[in-house]
């Protein structure tokens, strides 16, 4: 996966949280999903080594 130029190891990455700009927030798992996730424009915080999940700001939220 690529955002913004940089590449990301999505290998351990279990569920993926989307936190919106109104400030509610969800989540995707992506079992089966990894080769069509585009998360576009924003900021991440990965936390998949300590527990499978990398948050997502997309931008306006980040």
């Amino acid at each position: 996966m690529r955002v913004v130029g940089s590449p990301i190891d999505i290998t351990k990455v279990r569920t993926v949280v989307y936190h919106l700009p109104d400030g509610r927030q969800f989540s995707v798992k992506m079992e089966g999903l990894d080769q069509f996730v585009e998360l576009g424009l924003g900021r991440i915080c990965d936390t998949s080594e300590i527990d499978g999940v990398l948050h997502f700001f997309p931008r306006g939220n980040a």
